[in-house]
């Protein structure tokens, strides 16, 4: 096994096959221990760049987005009427709209003012309105008026962040602001705000782009320090996220870039860094936080001699590493879309409304999860374009349909949105785990391109296992729990209907996982 090493292949063979033709299928034993890992803080994703246009649609456009996102109600048929997310990632703005074409940001990335966010403060009501239990706000850039250049993009001013040295009190005042506007107007509060995501990107911030600025780990430190203390002054409970790495790698050492933005575990949550350590700050998550990116290739087999340096288990497997040094500190995996290394599934280029990115993702987020210890997994954006970073699939009036799998070409006459097997497989975790779940270590032989289970136990006493067939051949599975025999089984796959769907109670004894599907079975409180 690629994670834990050792198998137990059964006896039992099924009749299978479309020809009616015998064929021998090997029973797989798994055993979902009682030996406790991370607990689980919530599954979410952000509503970046799309829901300042989808909060201002028609309401019964809104409903059915909120429905899908934020719905823990069920169906008449007892499947999932929406996918339950339990953190809602807020883009606070930084103004860029306001400036127009001067902002030197894309159209469709620019983000504006708090108070004029008219549409993403609709769908954090909406998210309320259906129980979501944890806010998020993030920052990519200061607000613009604060910022040394006058815009939210950093324009190439290398890896320094692009604030006024005689504005950090001045921005954390304005965060402080934002805060308690939306719980006095929206009746919102956030529990958590970033204030600087990725800011150990390399990039260069050159040209039209997105909102964004680097930032060395003192640049960091300050901003953290002059919210502590604002935050303390005017009782502000919001806890406050150092920051979002970029990359894993700049977590446990550098990528791309100088000290000054690398190791940022050590330099964060070490008390010996003097200049940066934040460990001790009033109002201080104690969570590291990161993203996915550039770090889900290459899948290496266990015999590979690089395998417990690099690709998908070789860094999360370091970043475990260096977090154990700090056992304080969780970890929260808070941002992924497909970029152009994802070559396994074509890159980003085109939306994909089938298995083949769910699972690709599902794949990530098991690795996440079960060698990371992360507790909290969150998509980038809830709803996107052409693009393979979307749950839900949006199409603006005008646009033409389509893309890389050929839905056709129709002009889109009014707004419209669709849903996708992504979505509905990140449903398979959020749905069923929820907040306080704690993971449970799964014996069993997984692999990569095979068979992956995990195992959470909610504070209701459920069980919930989510297994992955990631192959292209059917599996018997014989799964043993603390609780029980039989299990509510829901599925996501290619099948038409299969997107979270209730397929009744199976025998956990002897379950069948479909090639390229996702399944999670929920073993009640009461389970025998």
């Amino acid at each position: 096994m690629e994670l834990k090493g050792f198998t137990k292949l059964l006896l039992s063979a099924t009749l299978l096959g479309a020809s009616g033709q015998a064929a021998a299928q090997k029973e797989i034993s798994f055993v979902v221990t009682n030996q406790e890992r991370q607990t689980i803080d919530g599954f979410g994703a952000s509503d970046a760049w799309s829901m300042w246009q989808i909060g201002t649609w028609n309401d019964s456009l809104q409903t059915r987005v909120a429905d899908w996102l934020f719905s823990s109600e069920t169906l008449a048929d007892g499947s999932p009427k929406g996918i339950a997310l339990s953190i809602w990632r807020f883009n606070a703005g930084a103004g860029s709209a306001t400036q127009g074409d001067a902002a030197q940001i894309n159209r469709d990335t620019r983000t504006e003012y708090f108070e004029k966010q008219t549409g993403q403060r609709r769908f954090l009501q909406l998210a309320k309105e259906r129980g979501v239990p944890t806010f998020l706000a993030f920052y990519n850039s200061p607000p613009v008026h604060l910022t040394q250049n006058g815009l939210a993009t950093n324009t190439g001013r290398d890896g320094t962040f692009n604030l006024r040295e005689d504005a950090y009190d001045d921005f954390a005042a304005y965060i402080a602001d934002m805060l308690q506007t939306a719980e006095e107007e929206d009746g919102v509060h956030f529990d958590y705000v970033c204030p600087v995501n990725e800011p150990d990107g390399h990039w260069n911030w050159i040209g039209p782009k997105q909102e964004g600025t680097p930032a060395t780990n003192r640049e960091v430190a300050h901003i953290a320090r002059e919210m502590s203390r604002e935050f303390q002054q005017r009782g502000i409970a919001t806890r406050i996220l150092v920051n979002e790495s970029s990359d894993f790698r700049c977590m446990f050492a550098t990528h791309q870039t100088d000290w000054q933005r690398g190791y940022e575990i050590q330099a964060f949550w070490n008390p010996d860094s003097a200049d940066t350590y934040v460990g001790d700050l009033p109002n201080i998550a104690p969570v590291m936080a990161g993203h996915s990116y550039w770090t889900n290739t290459p899948v290496l087999r266990p015999s590979d001699r690089n395998y417990k340096r690099v690709g998908l288990y070789g860094y999360r497997r370091r970043l475990k590493e260096e977090l154990d040094k700090v056992p304080s500190v969780g970890f929260w995996m808070t941002e992924l879309c497909i970029m152009s290394n994802d070559e396994e599934i074509h890159g980003g280029g085109g939306f994909d409304f089938s298995m083949e990115e769910a699972l690709y993702v599902a794949r990530v987020m098991h690795y996440d999860l079960t060698v990371a210890n992360a507790r909290s997994w969150q998509w980038w954006r809830a709803a996107g374009g052409n693009y393979k970073d979307g749950l839900i699939r949006m199409y603006l009036k005008g646009e033409r349909t389509g893309g890389r799998r050929g839905q056709g070409r129709a002009m889109v006459k009014d707004n419209m949105v669709r849903d996708s097997k992504l979505m509905w497989t990140l449903g398979n975790f959020s749905r069923f785990v929820r907040p306080g779940a704690v993971r449970l270590e799964v014996d069993g032989s997984m692999s990569s391109d095979g068979l992956m289970l995990s195992a959470y136990r909610n504070t209701d006493g459920t069980l919930a296992i989510v297994a992955i067939n990631y192959g292209t051949t059917d599996q018997l599975v014989s799964i043993d729990t603390p609780k029980g025999k039989t299990a509510t089984l829901y599925r996501t796959s290619d099948v038409e209907g299969e997107s979270l769907k209730n397929l009744g109670t199976v025998n956990l004894k002897r379950a069948s996982l479909p090639a390229r599907s996702v399944t999670t079975f929920l073993v009640s409180n009461r389970a025998k």
